[in-house]
């Protein structure tokens, strides 16, 4: 399967960084073809424009900065994000990716009043791999926001019954190496399988 892995954190030094590569390599062995994008490694933009906006829901408007990001979601039959879940949402930056490559035409087609109708249907499967400084019952208190976008904002624009698996640390302000290696090795065992 062609899995499209995106990955969003500043650090290459970081927790997450480990993570990537920890799912890139059980996705590998599993004999995905794995193709990464480091939003921070290639200095993604996630602002997005005056100009972007006003072309919005223009689908033949150009956008040549967002070609290479588009072109791989069309490609990928499966999506893996890796990030550090921040405010209880993804970072700034991956949101960013998702406002400006997930647009009219790619992610989705007006068809008419309240119709969303989705275009990724090459995608079967969505895993997020995520930490949470948060402990789990505070994520429960406050309704784990980030994976409703992901359920309901997210899923619904890919394949009809598309997979959503969630691969969550919580309490990764006070893990300890015991409790990350473990992760690690949960992550892969679930992405092997994947």
């Amino acid at each position: 399967m062609r899995v499209l892995l995106v990955h969003c954190h500043p650090r290459p030094d970081s927790f997450n960084a480990a993570l990537r590569e920890a799912a890139a390599s059980a996705l590998e062995a599993a004999g995905h073809a794995v193709e990464t994008i480091d939003l921070y490694g290639e200095n993604f933009d996630p602002r997005l424009s005056a100009r972007e906006r006003g072309a919005y829901y223009d689908e033949s408007a150009e956008r040549p900065d967002l070609a290479g990001h588009i072109a791989a979601l069309r490609r990928a039959e499966a999506l893996v994000l890796v990030y550090p879940t921040w405010w209880f949402g993804p970072p700034a930056m991956l949101k960013g990716w998702f406002d400006r490559v997930w647009l009219p035409g790619v992610a989705f087609a007006l068809g008419g009043a309240k119709v969303l109708q989705p275009r990724l249907t090459n995608i079967r499967k969505i895993a997020v791999v995520t930490t949470y400084g948060s402990p789990r019952w505070l994520l429960w208190l406050v309704g784990w926001p980030d994976w409703r976008l992901f359920r309901f904002g997210i899923r619904p624009l890919c394949a009809p019954r598309c997979r959503l698996d969630w691969i969550a640390l919580t309490g990764m302000d006070g893990a300890t190496e015991q409790m990350r290696t473990r992760f690690l090795a949960r992550l892969h065992r679930r992405l092997s399988v994947f």
